[in-house]
């Protein structure tokens, strides 16, 4: 177990989990944020795949720095597009769990 990473995820659910005054902020959660803050427009609610596109978002923005994806630009909505430009390795869930929130943790350290 890699303690440091460990006392690092638990810092960042603290710290949004108490900035938006909700239970305990999962990894879908900090991703449905990321993918709204990204998208950069005025709160709003969002229908059912418009949140699947914001995840979408999200993922993409995390794995830009692993090389994974790059942005392609935004349409006429203002909604970014982006182009995988390598495939994940495979990985099994824990792994790729990992992975997420490496790509979540770096997001917010930068």
């Amino acid at each position: 177990m890699d303690l440091s990473f460990e006392k690092r995820w638990r810092d960042l659910v603290t710290k949004l989990s108490r900035r938006f005054d909700a239970g305990t902020i999962d990894l879908n959660a900090m991703l449905f944020l990321i993918g709204v803050q990204e998208l950069g427009q005025d709160a709003r609610e969002f229908k059912k795949d418009e949140k699947v596109a914001l995840m979408h978002i999200a993922i993409c923005v995390v794995l830009l720095p692993f090389g994974y994806y790059k942005e392609l630009g935004r349409d006429a909505d203002g909604w970014p597009h982006f182009e995988r430009i390598k495939d994940l390795p495979p990985l099994g869930a824990e792994e790729q769990e990992r992975l997420m929130k490496e790509a979540v943790l770096a997001y917010f350290e930068a």
